[in-house]
């Protein structure tokens, strides 16, 4: 008998990661449920990577496109050569390097997972997530775990508990608490599938660090109507529920005169920024990012789901700095701000 995808309605509880609540997230996984749990860039929304239906639930559960492929979280022990071929040397640097950590790496896969992981492609993403949490979920479970952010599709990723149970309340049974995601944006997604490594999200782990650490990498130029080969790489993303505008860090003139139409025509108008150009702007009504790159990124799907609880507009303007942590910010913002 087929499992139904997706139940009307379900009394979903936020528990700390513990030894009850891990017995329990590991019965909803082994009986092809979904549970969210923490990771250290945001929260995830888990199935077994093994169970076709419990996959195919998580895009019911998120409203998400049938073409947007998942990625696979391990625990940090778990041989991932069990799910995927060859592993180039430089993939083997990288992952002592930066794992466990902020960096999903694709590889040609074996097909032992679900189809609808990849979405029929025939590579497989895989993380391993640094957070406590997390490992302590994956390790419970022990097998692959696919998992996109716990939110409904095109949403602003969540960073907390409290973000997962807005958005997924009544669609699934369990959230696993594990704080604030510090990290803030999702992990970097490398293709490890040529000669040279490739990115297809930029996050976290940046060009710059990849370059030093096994000298090339380039960056994938998605092309008008190819396959998405990474979540990311596809639609509209990361919205607020509410209308933004996105202005360069040189058009923050303009960004103050948008402020003062805005504001004169009555709408609740923000400025999201970081500090010091918040200090420039003069305006009243703040979404302050902080200073420094990691805090910025931390605190940048914060600040949009403050600004969508209390804006009718948010006016962000992009950061000086554009390189580094700054191009997977500046990605997000500009997937935010788009009007598709």
């Amino acid at each position: 008998m087929t499992r139904s995808l997706l139940s009307k309605t379900m009394k979903t509880d936020i528990l700390p990661v513990n030894g009850e609540s891990l017995k329990r997230a590991k019965e909803i996984i082994l009986n092809g449920g979904t549970v969210a749990f923490p990771t250290e860039t945001v929260y995830g929304l888990g199935a077994n990577a093994f169970d076709g239906e419990a996959v195919e639930k998580i895009y019911k559960i998120k409203g998400r496109p049938q073409d947007n492929p998942l990625i696979v979280h391990v625990h940090s022990g778990y041989d991932i050569s069990a799910l995927v071929d060859e592993i180039p040397d430089y993939a083997k640097t990288l992952s002592k390097k930066f794992l466990p950590g902020p960096l999903t790496m694709i590889y040609k896969s074996k097909g032992k997972v679900s189809k609808a992981v990849s979405c029929g492609l025939d590579t497989l993403a895989i993380r391993i997530p640094s957070h406590n949490g997390a490992q302590e979920f994956l390790k419970f479970v022990n097998l692959p775990v696919c998992a996109p952010s716990a939110n409904v599709s095109k949403h602003v990723s969540p960073v907390s508990a409290e973000h997962v149970y807005a958005d997924l309340n009544g669609r699934i049974e369990l959230i696993l608490d594990g704080g604030k995601s510090e990290g803030g944006i999702e992990s970097t997604v490398l293709d490890c599938t040529g000669e040279i490594p490739v990115i297809l999200r930029s996050g976290l782990i940046t060009r710059e660090q990849i370059e030093s650490t096994v000298g090339k990498c380039g960056v994938c130029d998605m092309k008008d109507g190819a396959p998405a080969r990474s979540p990311g790489m596809k639609y509209k993303h990361y919205s607020p529920n509410c209308s933004t505008q996105l202005f360069s860090y040189g058009e923050m003139e303009k960004a103050v005169e948008e402020y003062a139409a805005q504001s004169a025509k009555g709408v609740r108008v923000y400025i999201m920024c970081d500090s010091e150009t918040a200090e420039k702007t003069g305006v009243e009504n703040i979404l302050d990012l902080g200073s420094g790159e990691s805090e910025i990124a931390s605190n940048l799907y914060s600040k949009l789901r403050e600004g969508e609880d209390v804006a009718q507009l948010i006016i962000a303007i992009a950061p000086e700095k554009q390189d580094g942590v700054m191009v997977g910010v500046m990605n997000r913002l500009t997937k935010a701000c788009k009007s598709q």
